[in-house]
């Protein structure tokens, strides 16, 4: 499925107008696109039809005939959202409106492999979409966060670092083929960062959202709407070369990355390293928590290092906020640190009325994201349809 939310005047920008408030009629939706009248109603149709949009009443008149109210319908339409971790399965249910619900983890590795991991997704999103369905809701789709760099347009897995098995796996097209439901796969830092940027900044247009957890990426929104570059790997800052990093080999296949010092992955391995036991994020935060001193100081450096990186990215994007997302992003001396970086070293005009703090939606902030990406989506053909609702 072609990542049509970026597309301005695409049937999926005109829904996040509605949903944001900006419009509310089809000459509102003129106005803001920069459009035909004609086109404009047209997109406005497609999402009446496909029961995302309501067309009722009569708002204020402008002079002429007074203009009849587009609301997005809140009840009913749900997608089936999952945010994958190298180490785990998050799934749950998203309405148009309001957060993540009917929410599980799974503890799954996905080194195992592809097939395995499919077949488990699938099994725990069809149980998802029986309750659902249930409940009277209607499931329009499905969106996937992966851990990993994803190719949008072709719904596949490009070369993941430590997932032998994955390249070039068409997860999108094999997992709609399990379920009848249309699919939308990307990267699970872009899917935070629609997650963030939709709950918790939804006036800001220009974001850099990091996540920092057992590896390192982030998602960059751009004019309000997620910027994924020309070939889907904007944002990736885990394999740029970092001082601390020395010689130090990548999975990559590269020296020097940013991942192999500051992710949380490489730093339970140092914290190993020293004869301290730390198997995962969250062994390292309880660590920072207790006052472990090689774990704060580890921290810390990481924060320093990703701060690094920013600095340039602050300086060459000039977003509005800079949100630290991930489990690493609940280590205070993490998030510290990186903020001192970027005050040290960015431009004062790049950081005169920057925002930089922790993520505030947590773990459901992946789910959300892939959750509203796969609803604004248009509707599935019929025949996609009609399968759907027989497997739901």
């Amino acid at each position: 499925m072609p990542p049509s939310d970026e597309l301005p005047g695409s049937a999926a920008h005109v829904l996040e107008l509605v949903a944001s408030g900006s419009a509310t009629s089809r000459a509102d939706l003129v106005r803001e696109l920069g459009l035909a009248a004609s086109t404009v109603s047209t997109r406005v149709q497609e999402l009446v039809d496909a029961g995302l949009l309501t067309e009722s009443g009569e708002g204020a008149s402008r002079g002429g005939r007074r203009p009849r109210l587009l609301r997005v319908v809140a009840q009913g339409a749900v997608a089936l959202a999952a945010d994958l971790g190298s180490h785990h399965i998050r799934t749950g249910a998203v309405g148009l409106t309001g957060a993540p619900f009917d929410i599980d983890e799974y503890t799954f590795d996905l080194t195992a492999g592809p097939e395995p991991a499919l077949d488990v997704l699938a099994e725990r999103l069809t149980a998802l979409a029986e309750r659902q369905h249930a409940a009277g809701r209607t499931v329009r789709g499905v969106g996937v966060g992966f851990p990993g760099p994803v190719d949008t347009d072709g719904g596949r897995i490009i070369a993941p670092s430590r997932m032998p098995g994955w390249h070039l796996y068409e997860l999108r097209d094999r997992l709609a083929d399990r379920l009848g439901l249309p699919v939308l796969l990307d990267n699970d830092a872009n899917v935070l960062a629609l997650g963030e940027q939709r709950a918790a900044h939804p006036t800001l247009r220009h974001l850099v959202v990091v996540k920092a957890g057992r590896g390192i990426g982030s998602g960059v929104i751009s004019g309000g709407r997620l910027y994924r570059g020309a070939g889907g790997s904007a944002g990736d800052i885990s394999h740029v070369r970092v001082d601390a990093a020395a010689e130090r080999p990548c999975s990559c296949g590269n020296i020097g990355c940013l991942e192999t010092v500051a992710s949380g992955a490489a730093i339970a391995a140092a914290l190993r390293g020293r004869g301290i036991a730390a198997d995962s994020t969250t062994d390292i935060l309880r660590l920072v928590e207790n006052g472990e001193p090689h774990a704060t100081t580890l921290v810390r450096q990481a924060g320093r290092d990703i701060g690094a990186v920013l600095a340039v990215v602050v300086n060459f994007f000039n977003p509005e906020a800079v949100i630290l997302g991930g489990a690493l992003s609940g280590a205070e001396p993490l998030v510290a640190a990186v903020r001192g970086v970027l005050y040290e070293r960015c431009l004062p005009m790049a950081t005169r009325e920057l925002t930089i703090d922790a993520a505030t939606c947590g773990p459901d902030a992946g789910l959300l994201g892939a959750g509203h990406a796969a609803l604004r989506e248009p509707a599935p053909a019929d025949g996609l349809r009609s399968r759907a609702a027989g497997r739901t």
